[in-house]
C-alpha cells in the first residue's frame, strides 16, 4: 500500500496516510502518459493561424498586360502566388488542433500521473486546508515548511475562496479540484498537495 507524510496546516508531521493503491499503486505507463500531455497540448493550440487564397487577396482581376508582344512572361492576375503581395499556396487556414483520446485512456493516463507522483515522493496529504480569512503569507510559510516552495499543485475537495485568494498570488502554486485533475498539471508541478478530504475519493471521482 502506498503512503504519503500526513500534515497539518503548521507543516508538521503527524504520521502516515496510506493512498488507494487502485490510483496511487498502478504500474506507471509512459506512453499513454506522453500521448495525454501531447492530447493537452494540442487542445491549448490557438488554430488561428491563416493566410489569403487567391480570391481573398486584394487587386484588380484585370490582366497585368497582353499575353503577347511584350518580352515578357504570362501573367493572367496579380493575385496569382508568383507576385509579391499576391496569395500564398497552400497556407495555413483556421483550424481545430484538439482531439480526444479514449476514456479508458484517459484513465490510465491520470493514474499514471498519480502513481508516478507517489512512487518519487512527490505526494503530501494534509490533515485539513481551510481557513477563515485569505492569508497569503500563512500559506507561505505552510509551503516552505512543506518543502513545497517550488511549484506545487494543491487539491481542494471543492472550491474554497479563502484558500484560493491566499494561494493565488503565490508563484508556481495552483489550485484544482479532484474533477479538473489532468496529465499535463500533475506532471508539471514538483509537489502534489492533497487534502485528507481528496486523498479519500480521489477513487470514487477517477471511477466515473
Amino acid at each position: 500500500m502506498p503512503k504519503a507524510p500526513l500534515y497539518n496546516m503548521n507543516g508538521e508531521k503527524i504520521g502516515d496516510y496510506e493512498l488507494p493503491a487502485s490510483v496511487f499503486g498502478a504500474p506507471v505507463n509512459k506512453h499513454v502518459l506522453h500521448e495525454a500531455v501531447v492530447m493537452q497540448l494540442a487542445s491549448k493550440r490557438l488554430g488561428t493561424a491563416k493566410t489569403k487564397k487567391r480570391g481573398e487577396v486584394a487587386g484588380g482581376g484585370a490582366k497585368p498586360w497582353r499575353q503577347k508582344g511584350t518580352g515578357r512572361a504570362r501573367h493572367g492576375s496579380r493575385r496569382s502566388p508568383v507576385w509579391v503581395g499576391g496569395a500564398v499556396t497552400f497556407g495555413p487556414r483556421p483550424r481545430t488542433y484538439g482531439y480526444k483520446l479514449p476514456k479508458k485512456a484517459r484513465r490510465v493516463a491520470l493514474v499514471s500521473a498519480l502513481s508516478s507522483k507517489a512512487e518519487n515522493e512527490q505526494v503530501l496529504v494534509l490533515n485539513e486546508l481551510s481557513m477563515s480569512e485569505p492569508k497569503t503569507r500563512l500559506m507561505v510559510n505552510m509551503l516552505n515548511r512543506l518543502d513545497a516552495d517550488g511549484k506545487a499543485l494543491v487539491v481542494l475537495k471543492q472550491p474554497d475562496k479563502n484558500v484560493e485568494l491566499s494561494l493565488r498570488n503565490i508563484p508556481g502554486v495552483k489550485t484544482l479540484t479532484p474533477s479538473q485533475l489532468n496529465v499535463y498539471d500533475i506532471l508539471n508541478y514538483d509537489k502534489l498537495l492533497l487534502t485528507r478530504e481528496v486523498a479519500d475519493v480521489v477513487e470514487e471521482v477517477l471511477g466515473k
